[in-house]
């Protein structure tokens, strides 16, 4: 599968808007609404939290939502992973968190973090199979975490 990893721009939103829903309803039995208006705009200021997306034939497949939080200590969160469900199982998912792992390791952050939702066995599979591990149970999602 060939695809390439890039910064997403401004005019990308709509797509991982759609991306966003999409992850969402094939978690939840009900219909999502997606983004609080106006809510990715933060990634696109130029600072520290940013999106990268992953592309296939000039079509968005993928993104990683990436946050830079200094409190307690510097850590990066991963706010939202989507892949498209017909490239999903294809590496695009763990490319996409590399990619991040590296940005936090440039930033000098102790760990990594993330939120699972415990219904969610494939990400829970991935995310372990990558290094990170339960830190606490948050009834219907996990807290999960990766030391750099």
């Amino acid at each position: 599968m060939n695809f390439t990893l890039r910064k997403a721009h401004a005019d990308d939103k709509k797509r991982i808007e759609e991306l966003f829903i999409a992850m969402l309803e094939s978690i939840y039995t009900e219909a999502q609404n997606g983004y609080e208006t106006g809510y990715l705009n933060k990634f696109f200021t130029g600072g520290d939290d940013w999106i990268c997306v992953a592309e296939c034939n000039d079509t968005i497949i993928g993104y990683i939502a990436i946050e830079v939080h200094n409190e307690p200590e510097k850590f990066v969160y991963l706010d939202d992973i989507s892949v498209s469900e017909a490239f999903r199982s294809q590496g695009i998912g763990s490319a996409l968190i590399k990619k991040a792992e590296s940005y936090a390791a440039e930033k000098n952050a102790a760990y990594i973090a993330l939120h699972v939702e415990v219904s969610n066995t494939s990400a829970l599979k991935l995310y372990e199979r990558l290094g990170y591990s339960v830190r606490r149970n948050e009834e219907n999602r996990l807290f999960m975490r990766h030391d750099i």
